[in-house]
Parts: structure tokens; C-alpha cells; sequence
């Protein structure tokens, strides 16, 4: 009986705690919700999904606009979208889990794990860079996703109706290319450093990064919307729009009458390689960088960031993650995100304690930089997020 009451009385408990959050997060979502909309008035993108994780792990979410704008479905606040390259922080944090197991090394030649590969001699740096170097963009790699070879292979298994490339047949886009830096000397953000990256995690473990990924990330820490986007048909997906001139020759709408994708994104692979929601990103946000995602202390080697750029030393790059050291807001941490009709953004505010996610199911004018939606979202929600938790004062004027 005794235990029976314990039960009742932590239930109970629960329950009320519950009811608190969902007590605190309704006027935020409100306000998040005016905010989107608000942007979709003034930016004509078709949708967008926004979360907030306060402090104390209470969740915020709203959504603005259609998810199919021919079919007139509404985007909701757990609307899928491809994660793109936010799915870095992923690869990145299962790597690091791998080294704590003492299976790979960060400072290890990458040759240790893939010198045996035929066509791993004939990679720009393949004898000098390591595996810190893969996690942190400074191998000197050239990054094939904007080769002109790879957009025009990409353009035709697009027009063909073709299946992914593996991850060896997109490296071979840099195979004998010049270095455009010794290894470790600069910085420069490359894709196919991170396929490089999942062929050392597969190699060390025997496994799927995909499985991996879901056994120590995804399923311990409930991120039940969140999985690998290796398939055209991805349930819910909101159709993303793209420009008609786009790099590889996609139709404007990325989803076709089925409501699976016009191409295979099995091809990004480790390079981002994920479908989620913005609670979702805004969860893993908010576990990985307060150090809760993993049992074993990771947050130093995360955050172990190089400069970007001389010019530019407050901004630095970690294993999997972008980090500001000084902004109108204090020291951020994060990782954007951008694939063929959709754009996806994570920051946490570390002066704060607020995880901000959105994703925008269009790349029209983001991609070429011809509006400030991305800089001027991220702003406007990082502002909602911090006032909400009394800390106006703390941004700066």
C-alpha cells in the first residue's frame, strides 16, 4: 500500500508539474505563433515551424502557413522537414561517444581507420589529416556539394529518376583535387569531410551510423520525430519549394503527386542525413548543449572550436558545431541547415539557457543570400525566448 501511495502521490507530482509547463508555454507559443506569421506576411516563405526550450525544459512550439501549398495542407508545429546539415551535431556527438568507448581517436590519422580503401591515397591531405580535423572542417577538403560535376551529376539522376549515391561515389568528386589548405592550417566547411567522418564511425563499430545514432542519441533521449532520411517517402513530410534555376535542376516542388521526394536524400548521408520537427531540434538542443545528452562528460571536446577565419575570431567551429563568442545576445551555440527546399535552424543561448529552433519548408532567395529571413528570424525568436525568461536586460543595445 505503501508504495501504492509513493506511486499515486510521484504521478500526481507529475501531473501537476505538467500542467505548469503547459500553464508557462501557452503564452509563449502564442507570441511564437505572431512572430512566425508576422515573418510569412512579410517574407512570402509557404510555412514554418518554430520551438522554444526554456530553461528549465518546458517547450514552446507554433507553425505558420501550409505545408503543401497546392493541396492547402496546414503546416503544424510537428510538421517533419529535412534537417540538412543541423544533422551534423549529430554525427559529431556519436563520434564523440565512440572515442569515450575508446574505440576512435580525434587525434588519429584518418588513414588509421580508411587507409585501406583503394581510392583513400588519392584524397587531397589523406596523409596528413585526422579525425579532429573531419569534426572540425579543417582537413582541407574540398566540399563536393558545390562542385560543378557533383550539381551536374545530381542533375541528371534528378531528370532519370535515379538512386542515391553512395557515399564513396560522392568523395570521389574531390579524389585528386588539390588541397585547398594543409590539413589542420585552416578552416573551410566541407560535406565530404563528414561522409569521410560516417566511414570511420562504420568502420570502428561494424554498424550503421543510422542504427548507432538511433541506439545512443535518438531513442534515449525520446526524440521519437526525428530519423534517418535515407528514402524518397517520408511520412508527413511538408513539400519543400526551391527555385526554378536551382543547382540541381529540380522542379520547384521537391515532392511529387505521391508525396514522396523527387530525389533520393539517402545521398546526403552523414553529411546532415536527417528528417525532424523544430520541438525536436529544439530538444536535442536543449540536452546536448547544457552536457545531458550523453552520461559521460563530452561538452569540452564539443566545444574544442577552431577560428572560422582570421578575420572573424569570435566565431569558431566545434565537433559538429558553430560557436559565437560574443553577440547581442551573449555566447551561442548551434548549427543551421540548408537542402534543396528547406532551411533549419538551432542556436542555444548559453548566457540564457533558451534552445530556439525553426525549420522553413523553401530555400527561394535564402541559399543566394538575397534576403536577411535566417539572421532576422533567428534574432526575433532568440529575443521572445529570452524576454520570456526575464533576461531583456541581458541583450544587448
Amino acid at each position: 500500500m505503501r508504495w501504492t501511495l509513493l506511486a499515486v502521490g510521484i504521478v500526481a507530482a507529475m501531473g501537476a508539474a505538467a500542467l505548469t509547463a503547459a500553464e508557462d508555454a501557452a503564452p509563449l507559443s502564442a507570441r511564437l505563433a505572431v512572430t512566425l506569421g508576422d515573418f510569412r506576411a512579410l517574407y512570402g516563405f509557404p510555412g514554418a515551424t518554430a520551438a522554444i526550450v526554456l530553461p528549465n525544459g518546458t517547450l514552446a512550439t507554433a507553425a505558420t502557413g501550409l505545408a503543401d501549398v497546392e493541396s492547402g495542407r496546414a503546416m503544424t508545429p510537428d510538421t517533419p522537414m529535412l534537417a540538412a546539415s543541423v544533422g551534423k551535431s549529430f554525427v559529431a556527438a556519436t563520434a564523440l561517444a565512440l572515442e569515450t568507448d575508446g574505440v576512435l581517436a580525434r587525434d588519429h590519422l584518418a588513414a588509421v581507420y580508411l587507409g585501406d580503401r583503394d581510392w583513400f591515397a588519392r584524397l587531397p591531405n589523406h596523409d596528413t589529416m585526422t579525425v579532429r580535423d573531419l569534426l572540425h572542417h579543417t582537413a582541407g577538403l574540398p566540399d563536393h556539394v558545390h562542385m560543378a560535376p557533383f550539381a551536374a551529376e545530381m542533375a541528371t539522376r534528378v531528370a532519370a529518376g535515379a538512386d542515391s549515391l553512395s557515399p564513396e561515389t560522392a568523395i570521389d568528386f574531390v579524389l585528386d583535387v588539390e588541397a585547398l589548405f594543409p590539413a589542420g592550417s585552416g578552416w573551410s566547411y566541407t560535406d565530404t569531410g563528414y561522409l569521410l567522418l560516417g566511414l570511420v564511425i562504420e568502420e570502428v563499430t561494424g554498424r550503421s551510423y543510422y542504427d548507432l545514432a538511433a541506439e545512443r542519441l535518438l531513442d534515449p533521449l525520446g526524440l521519437h520525430a526525428t530519423a534517418p532520411s535515407d528514402r524518397r517517402a517520408l511520412p508527413g513530410l511538408a513539400v519543400g519549394y526551391t527555385a526554378a534555376d536551382n543547382l540541381f535542376g529540380m522542379p520547384p516542388r521537391t515532392l511529387d503527386e505521391a508525396g514522396q521526394l523527387v530525389w533520393d536524400p539517402a545521398t546526403e548521408w552523414t553529411g546532415g542525413g536527417l528528417v525532424s520537427t523544430s520541438p525536436d531540434l529544439a530538444r536535442w538542443g536543449h540536452l546536448l548543449f547544457r552536457g545531458e545528452a550523453m552520461a559521460t562528460p563530452y561538452l569540452d571536446r564539443l566545444l574544442d572550436g577552431v577560428a572560422v577565419s582570421a578575420d572573424a575570431p569570435g566565431i569558431r567551429y566545434g565537433a559538429g558545431v558553430a560557436i559565437y563568442d560574443d553577440t547581442l545576445r551573449g555566447v551561442v551555440w548551434g548549427h543551421g541547415g540548408w537542402i534543396p527546399g528547406y532551411v533549419s535552424s538551432l542556436r542555444y543561448y548559453a548566457d540564457h539557457g533558451v534552445t530556439v529552433s525553426f525549420q522553413i519548408n523553401t530555400d527561394i532567395g535564402i541559399v543566394d543570400d538575397s534576403t536577411d529571413l535566417v539572421p532576422a528570424l533567428e534574432a526575433a525568436l532568440a529575443d521572445l525566448a529570452i524576454a520570456h525568461v526575464g533576461g531583456e536586460s541581458q541583450v544587448k543595445p
